[in-house]
């Protein structure tokens, strides 16, 4: 089956055709991070219609690498949710638009479940089961995966994703957006033991996570540092290291936890902060330890693209799901309501 996977939920046009016995067959993506910079942050209504603006030259240009015509695709797969509403419109008003003109079946994928299945395109997939970590800018979960569509939710965070503090604090250092790859940048010249940040949650039993408090720990590390005259960029650095440190030893915690709860040794890492590097690091070898493995998407399939909606969407149209013809989006989803396949 041939389908071709559009990405809408928030602000990267994802576009991409996925063939189940020949894999995938191009794919292509607009990121908005420029648009948005200027702002500190995405500006849904810019980020709707610059999908609207992207959508169409995407499509054709996917179409044009992988040498196929319109005429060969034989389903749609859509962003249905979580997301932002307009931008998961604009997606799904296309899919199904395009679905009725060509008289193929469209059908709506989470999106974290579409991250969850992005290491499935690589050359090693992971086999079920195995515990997920599901680590982004808007959510930070510990799942156990016994199939597609057969979810445990373990644990999450109760307040702020891992992605989301590493954005709002570099925002308080005055750092440019997205901060997460810039916290991770300066963190590469950071001063080890200089400071030593908690590792939230650790020292209570559970899988869930909290990050707020150490966004305010962070901030209150660093305006002291301004207060006494040391705002060097080797103090931002030293502070972005143990931030980073943090937050990376907090997940490589819980997520040694998540496995000995569930006697697995397999861990999947998926979303936008799966392509933190120290992350990776002490993850591998934590499961080394273990005597596991720990699998990822290449960093290009870490943010949102069109690949591992084309995929995900793929594995349900061979299930013999789709969607009807009417445009409806979900902005908030648990992905535990996900039907088995």
């Amino acid at each position: 089956m041939l389908v071709l996977g559009l990405e809408t939920s928030c602000d990267e046009t994802g576009v991409a055709l996925y063939d189940s016995e020949r894999g995938l067959l191009a794919d292509a993506l607009f990121s908005q991070i420029d648009l948005h910079r200027v702002y500190g942050g995405v500006v849904p209504e810019l980020a709707s219609r610059d999908h609207v603006k992207r959508m169409l030259p995407l499509i054709r240009q996917v179409l044009g690498e992988a040498g196929v015509e319109a005429a060969q695709i034989e389903a749609i797969a859509y962003t249905f949710g979580p997301g932002l509403v307009g931008a998961l419109l604009v997606g799904a008003s296309c899919a199904q638009a395009l679905a009725f003109a060509w008289g193929i079946p469209a059908v709506g994928v989470h999106h974290m479940e579409g991250h969850l299945l992005a290491p499935m395109l690589e050359e090693q997939p992971p086999a079920f089961p195995f515990v997920a970590l599901l680590v982004s800018g808007g959510h930070t979960q510990l799942v156990r995966v016994d199939g597609i569509g057969r979810y445990q939710l373990l644990g999450e965070s109760v307040d702020d994703a891992a992605g989301e503090a590493f954005d709002k604090t570099a925002k308080l250092m005055g750092l440019n957006y997205p901060g997460g790859p810039e916290i991770a940048r300066l963190a590469e010249n950071g001063t080890p033991g200089r400071f030593t940040f908690p590792r939230p949650m650790t020292d209570r039993p559970g899988l869930d996570f909290s990050f707020s408090g150490l966004k305010t720990f962070t901030l209150n590390t660093w305006q002291q540092c301004r207060d006494a005259g040391d705002a060097s960029e080797q103090t931002r650095a030293d502070v972005s290291l143990a931030f980073q440190e943090a937050v990376v030893d907090t997940l490589t915690i819980k997520c040694k936890r998540a496995l000995k709860q569930t006697g697995l040794n397999s861990l999947v890492i998926a979303g936008g902060v799966s392509a933190n590097q120290a992350l990776r690091k002490s993850l591998e070898s934590m499961l080394a330890g273990l005597k596991g493995k720990v699998f990822y998407a290449r960093p290009r399939f870490c943010t949102d693209n069109g690949a591992m909606i084309a995929y995900a969407g793929c594995q349900r149209l061979l299930a013999g799901q789709h969607e009807g013809p009417e445009i409806k989006v979900q902005a908030r989803w648990p992905m535990e309501q996900l039907p088995a396949i």
